[in-house]
C-alpha cells in the first residue's frame, strides 16, 4: 500500500522545490493523483513555486483567494499560505475532498507556528491522498505537534520527529549542490549608555553578561557607528573579488528593522556609488523587486527578513548577518540564501558580528536536527536560560530603549569554515582576497596555509621579542589584542595537532599556569602564547 506521508529534511538550496514538483510531475503523469496543492510561508513564494512548476509542466494558481472558492479547470494546481488555510479550513478540505490530491508543505516547521495553525492544516488535508513536508532548517522545540509528522518515544519522556530521508549540508557539499561557506566573524570596542545613566565599554564577543552582551551587538549594529559602514566596506570588496569569478554575483544585507534597513542601504550607495534594493515586508511591490532583482546585474539588496527563508536568489553569494535576531532557526534560513551553487567551485562568504551564539552555529552548520516534543511538565531551568540568552529580537517593555549607543569600532577577528577558526593576526585583505571560484577543499588548503604562516612568523621572532614592552595603550585594549592573538594561535594549533580547543587551553594552563582566559592578566596571556610558538618552532 502507498504511504501517504513522506517527511523530507534537506539543507537550504539542495533543491527541495524540484525534488517536490518532480514527484507531484509522475503522480500525475501515472494518473494517481489529479491535483496539487502547494501550501508555503509567504505569498511570494506562491509565485515562485508557480514558475517552478510552470518549467515542469504543471499549472498552478499562484493568485488564488480563499473568496473566489473553485479554481479554474486551467490549472492542475493551486498554491496558498498557511495563514490562507488558517483562515478558512473547511473550504480547503472540500477542495481536498473533491480531486485525489497531492499537499506539498513547504517548510513545514510553519505549521507548528501556532495551535491553530496546526488544528487548520490537519483539518484541511486530513481527506488528501498524499503529503509530502518539506524542510530545511530545525524544528522549532515547543509543544505543538506538527501534523502529519510521525513522531518516536525517547527513553526520556520526549517524543522526536522521524524524517523519511535527510540530506545535509555536508553530502551536499560532497556533491556539489550547495556553496562552501566562509564565515568572517568582525569584533570591536563598543560604547553606550544604560538607561541608568552609566557608560560601559566591552569588546564584542569578550566575556560579558547576557544583557551586556545584547547592548554591545545592538551598538554594534547602529548604522551610526563605525561597525557597520566597516562591514559593509569589507563585504563589498569580497563582492568585488567574487565577481572576477562570478560576474553577476551579488550580495544581501540582512536588517533587524525598516529604519536600520533603509540607514544600510544609504550607506552602501556611499561605498559603492550605486542604489541598492531595498526590500521591505510591508511593501506591496516586494516580490516584484526580488523577482527584478534575481535577473538583473545588480551588485546588492538590503532586506528585513522578507529574503530570510525560502526565496531563491542563486546569484547571491556575499551576506551580511546585521540583526540581533539570534536563533537557530533564522540564522539557518538567512545563511541558507547564500548556499545553491550553480556550478562547481562557487563559494559563498557571511559576514556576522563576532557573538558566541553566532559563531556556535556558524561552527555547527552541518549539525542536523529533529523537532522534540517536551513534556509540558518539564522544566529545566539552564536551558530555558539558554534559550533565553539566544532570543535577542523581542521588543523593549513600553518602547523605551534600555540604552543608548554612543559609539563602535570594527576590527576583522577570525573566519570561520568547515568547523575550524583560522585568522590570528593574520590581515584582513588576506581572507578577503580569496578566489571566488575555489572547490571545498582548495578552500581548506588555502586557509590552513595561512593560518600556518601565522605560527611560523611567530616562532621566527627573534628570542627578545618576547619579552619586549608592549606599546602603551589602555589595559582593556591589551586583554582584548592578547586574546584575539592567543584564541587565533590556539584555532592554528588545533588545524597542525589535531588536538580539540579545549584540550590545548587545558595543555597551556598546565604548562603555564593561571586561570581560565577569561580571567587571565596579560603577562599569563603573553606567557601562553609564547608557549604555542616554542612548540610550533619545535615541532611538538
Amino acid at each position: 500500500m502507498p504511504r501517504r506521508d513522506f517527511l523530507l529534511v534537506a539543507t537550504p538550496g539542495a533543491g527541495k522545490t524540484a525534488f517536490a514538483l518532480t514527484v507531484a510531475a509522475e503522480l500525475l503523469a501515472r494518473r494517481e493523483i489529479a491535483a496539487v496543492t502547494v501550501v508555503t510561508p509567504t505569498e511570494h513564494l506562491k509565485h515562485q513555486w508557480a514558475q517552478a512548476a510552470h518549467r515542469l509542466g504543471i499549472s498552478m494558481d499562484s493568485g488564488y483567494r480563499n473568496a473566489q472558492g473553485r479554481v479554474s479547470a486551467d490549472f492542475t494546481a493551486v498554491a496558498v499560505t498557511y495563514a490562507q488555510v488558517a483562515a478558512h479550513p473547511a473550504l480547503h478540505r472540500q477542495r481536498t475532498e473533491n480531486r485525489r490530491t497531492l499537499v506539498i508543505f513547504d517548510e513545514i516547521h510553519h505549521a507548528g507556528d501556532a495551535l491553530s495553525w496546526g488544528e487548520a492544516v490537519r483539518e484541511s488535508f486530513e481527506p488528501a491522498l498524499r503529503r509530502m513536508g518539506l524542510t530545511g532548517t530545525p524544528f522549532r522545540s515547543d509543544a505543538n505537534p506538527i501534523p502529519f509528522v510521525t513522531y518516536v518515544d525517547d527513553p526520556d519522556g520526549t517524543r522526536r520527529s522521524s524524517s523519511d530521508y535527510v540530506y545535509g549540508y555536508g553530502p551536499a557539499l560532497g556533491d556539489g549542490i550547495v556553496r562552501p561557506v566562509i564565515f568572517l566573524a568582525y569584533s570591536g570596542e563598543m560604547r553606550w549608555r544604560t538607561r541608568a545613566g552609566d557608560e560601559i565599554a566591552a569588546t564584542l564577543g569578550a566575556p560579558m553578561t547576557a544583557e551586556q552582551l545584547a547592548q554591545a551587538w545592538r551598538t554594534a549594529l547602529d548604522p551610526h557607528g563605525e561597525w557597520v559602514a566597516r562591514v559593509l566596506e569589507a563585504a563589498d570588496r569580497r563582492l568585488t573579488e567574487v565577481r572576477r569569478g562570478m560576474p553577476d554575483a551579488a550580495g544581501l544585507v540582512i536588517a533587524g528593522d525598516h529604519a536600520d534597513a533603509r540607514a544600510y542601504a544609504a550607506l552602501l550607495r556611499r561605498v559603492t556609488g550605486t542604489r541598492p534594493v531595498v526590500v521591505l515586508s510591508d511593501d506591496p511591490a516586494a516580490s516584484r523587486k526580488i523577482a527584478a532583482f534575481t535577473g538583473s546585474d545588480d551588485r546588492w539588496m538590503v532586506a528585513v527578513r522578507m529574503v530570510s527563508e525560502g526565496v531563491d536568489i542563486p546569484r547571491l553569494a556575499v551576506g551580511v548577518f546585521a540583526t540581533s535576531v539570534s536563533t537557530a532557526l533564522f540564522f539557518a534560513q538567512a545563511v541558507g540564501r547564500f548556499v545553491r551553487a550553480r556550478r562547481r567551485g562557487e563559494t559563498a562568504s557571511v559576514f556576522l558580528p563576532s557573538v558566541p551564539v553566532l559563531l556556535g552555529y556558524a561552527a555547527e552548520l552541518e549539525a542536523e536536527r529533529d523537532h522534540v516534543l517536551r513534556r509540558r511538565d518539564d522544566d529545566d531551568p539552564e536551558r530555558e536560560l539558554a534559550e533565553a540568552q539566544r532570543q535577542r529580537d523581542t521588543p523593549d517593555q513600553a518602547g523605551e530603549a534600555p540604552f543608548t549607543a554612543l559609539g563602535a569600532s570594527a576590527h576583522f577577528d577570525r573566519v570561520l569554515y568547515d568547523g575550524g577558526e583560522f585568522g590570528a593576526s593574520a590581515e584582513e585583505e588576506d581572507f578577503l582576497g580569496l578566489p571566488g571560484l575555489l572547490e571545498p577543499e582548495q578552500v581548506a588548503v588555502l586557509l590552513r596555509k595561512r593560518q600556518a604562516g601565522q605560527l611560523t612568523k611567530g616562532a621566527a621572532a627573534p628570542a627578545g621579542a618576547a619579552g619586549a614592552a608592549p606599546s602603551p595603550r589602555p589595559a582593556r585594549e591589551t586583554l582584548a589584542a592578547l586574546r584575539k592573538e592567543l584564541n587565533g594561535l590556539i584555532a592554528a594549533w588545533h588545524h597542525r595537532s589535531g588536538q580539540p580547543h579545549g584540550v590545548i587551553h587545558a595543555e597551556l594552563r598546565r604548562a603555564c599556569g593561571g586561570p581560565p582566559l577569561a580571567e587571565a592578566t596579560a603577562d599569563q596571556m603573553r606567557a601562553r602564547i609564547g608557549m604555542l610558538r616554542r612548540w610550533a618552532s619545535s615541532g611538538r
